[in-house]
């Protein structure tokens, strides 16, 4: 057996190859990521005597064009989790932090995890493709928050409240009604300097022109609002600069954002475990998605607690001896972004108040005891991963004999 440890990095990595006794085959070597360098590897790893693996770490997004190319080069290649490779043992009071040290230690990882190590293979590519649009989107999700609170900010200054006037949900293509609203109208002036009579029927026409629901009350309302608001800015050709600009990069970011909801859902649609999670009360076409990516294949987890675990949602524990501390604090140690789309779903679910759902009932019954927030949303996540642990696991074992057979 050749276990071979990789510690990649960007546009290099550092390789190890080790049997067991202790025997190195290649001592730590850089292996540059050019196609010539990694066939050299790939053809020196095909010539080894006996049963290869390869183990690295899923750092970032270094490691996947190495793992893609010696996987599909028909190479055993396992990508772990950085935590496990930390907090492996060396037997050593020493602890480097180098590229060869690195490389040594996951080599000495794969040898001691030998059976449990899972292969790396094209579903792989599926979820962290899918994972790195989840990043995306709440990258530009950011960017949205950051561009709707520059253009409040604007219209506090020209047409204040303007954007209270209409509660629409963002169209497929992003856009919203006040904002486009705020295009047109972009200054207090641009409605009130109108009979009222004119604006209902500019209005109206507005309405016509964008596919607007248009109603005369909505429009008088808007009027009277109008009549008696103070602008800062004048209504000149730089205050309706500013507005529009400010308008046309969020409605470009909206449009992002989405495209990117809309192929998250077709991606997430594509893995075997969708049909499944989007039937799990509170999950819906952006949170389902988000959660498939950020959670992954869930049987890598041997059991429900590791799951909990690796969201950081998982209840910690500091005993010893007759010393028994009651409330300990959860470990976060695991991906931030399941934790946030987690509490999205709690959120999701008190706001609904399924009485039916266990979920909502486990959180119902410790805000009745009076427990802080955080303490039964956090309690309610971890819940909610055990259910979807069962649920999501059961089924795709029972695909997999279905398959079988």
């Amino acid at each position: 057996m050749n276990a071979v440890g990789i510690d990649v990095s960007k546009g290099k990595s550092t390789v190890t190859i080790r049997r067991p006794g202790d025997v190195v085959v290649m001592p730590p070597c850089d292996i540059p990521h050019t196609q010539s360098a990694v066939n050299c590897l790939i053809k020196q790893l095909q010539n080894l005597d006996g049963e290869t693996k390869v183990c690295m770490e899923h750092t970032g997004r270094y490691y996947e064009p190495v793992a893609t190319w010696l996987s599909d080069a028909g190479i055993f290649v396992s990508a772990v989790n950085p935590i496990l490779i930390r907090d492996f043992g060396d037997d050593s009071l020493r602890t480097p932090k180098t590229d060869k040290a690195d490389s040594k230690k996951i080599a000495r990882y794969t040898l001691d995890r030998w059976t449990k190590l899972k292969q790396y293979g094209n579903m792989d590519k599926t979820r962290n493709q899918l994972k790195t649009m989840n990043r995306q989107f709440g990258f530009y999700m950011t960017q949205k928050t950051a561009m709707k609170n520059n253009l409040i900010a604007l219209l506090d200054q020209t047409y204040p409240g303007a954007n209270d006037f209409f509660d629409s949900p963002a169209r497929s293509d992003g856009s919203q009604k006040w904002v486009d609203f705020v295009n047109t109208y972009w200054h207090v002036d641009c409605v009130r300097s109108k009979s009222l009579n004119a604006f209902i029927e500019h209005y109206q026409n507005w309405c016509k022109r964008k596919g607007y629901n248009f109603s005369a009350d909505k429009a008088t309302k808007i009027y009277q609002l109008s009549s008696d608001l103070i602008a800062v800015f004048p209504k000149n050709d730089i205050t309706k600069m500013l507005i529009q600009q400010a308008v046309a990069l969020l409605n470009t970011v909206s449009e992002t954002v989405e495209s990117l909801r809309l192929k998250m859902n077709e991606l997430a649609a594509t893995l075997p475990e969708y049909p499944i999670v989007m039937d799990i009360n509170g999950v819906g076409s952006t949170l389902g998605p988000q959660l498939i990516a950020e959670i992954g294949d869930v049987t890598r987890f041997t059991h429900r607690e590791a799951l909990t675990a690796f969201a950081g949602v998982d209840p910690g524990k500091n005993d010893s001896g007759k010393h028994i501390q009651n409330s300990v604090r959860t470990s976060k140690k695991g991906s931030p972004y399941l934790r946030k789309a987690l509490f999205q779903v709690m959120d999701s679910l008190i706001k609904r108040s399924p009485v039916d759902d266990p979920v909502y009932t486990f959180m119902d019954k410790k805000r009745a005891q009076g427990k802080p927030y955080y303490v039964y949303m956090t309690a309610g996540a971890n819940k909610f991963l055990r259910i979807y642990y069962g649920r999501v696991k059961e089924y795709l074992t029972t695909l997999s004999k279905n398959e079988e057979i």
